[in-house]
């Protein structure tokens, strides 16, 4: 079962974790993950705003979801909703092999490329011309609420970039809307303000090593 991830970053600051101890958010620990992200020379899969990443030897993709029932909701809603971002995480190997391969089919017309082989064998990442882009190491410290399925990260990037996430995970077709209003109540608990989006990990990454492709990914309206 895929889930959708919806998520809301935002800045830390020296009082991020005396604000959590007062909601009562309860720490569930720290870890430090190395990630991989694997792009064509082109970045043909990120221009369409899927992103292949490698952490702690477990693949992922994560892909736009579709919103939906933005319609229905209210000024308030979807100025809240704007904020947050939703992807679906596709966690399986083979079945990320095929939607690169689907998206690439122009690039990689290389019938024998296997799809069923051993996470451990790599060469489907030449054979798609798949090459990684980005490397960064993250400390993270997680929290969790009373409120059911809430967890708040603080992380912290060895590029020297911090941002926090509130993150609700919702079964593929799950209720989209009430995640948005759980990660809007704890935003409100955390004394979040402002209506700028805030930057993540990756697109402070992209900005830094890459910007002409950061330039680019704005102008697609990926970022």
């Amino acid at each position: 079962m895929m889930s959708v991830e919806v998520e809301r970053k935002f800045v830390c600051n020296a009082d991020t974790l005396k604000t959590l101890e007062k909601i009562g958010a309860v720490c569930l620990g720290q870890r430090q993950f190395c990630d991989q992200y694997f792009d064509t020379p082109k970045f043909e899969l990120t221009l369409r705003d899927l992103w292949l990443r490698k952490r702690k030897e477990c693949w992922e993709l994560k892909c736009p979801t579709a919103v939906n029932g933005t319609e229905e909701m209210s000024g308030e809603q979807s100025k809240a909703a704007a904020l947050c971002s939703r992807y679906k995480e596709i966690t399986n190997l083979p079945e990320i092999q095929l939607r690169v391969k689907e998206v690439l089919k122009d690039v990689c017309n290389d019938r024998e490329t296997e799809t069923s082989r051993s996470q451990e064998d790599e060469s489907w990442l030449s054979k798609m011309n798949l090459v990684c882009f980005a490397e960064f190491t993250t400390v993270r410290r997680s929290f969790t609420l009373e409120e059911e399925g809430v967890q708040i990260d603080l992380d912290q990037a060895d590029f020297g970039y911090s941002v926090g996430e509130i993150e609700v995970l919702v079964p593929e077709g799950g209720d989209v809307q009430s995640a948005l209003e759980k990660i809007e109540r704890t935003a409100g608990m955390l004394g979040l303000t402002g209506d700028q989006r805030v930057e993540g990990k990756m697109n402070v990454y992209l900005k830094r090593n890459y910007p002409e492709h950061y330039a680019k990914l704005l102008s697609e309206h990926v970022l």
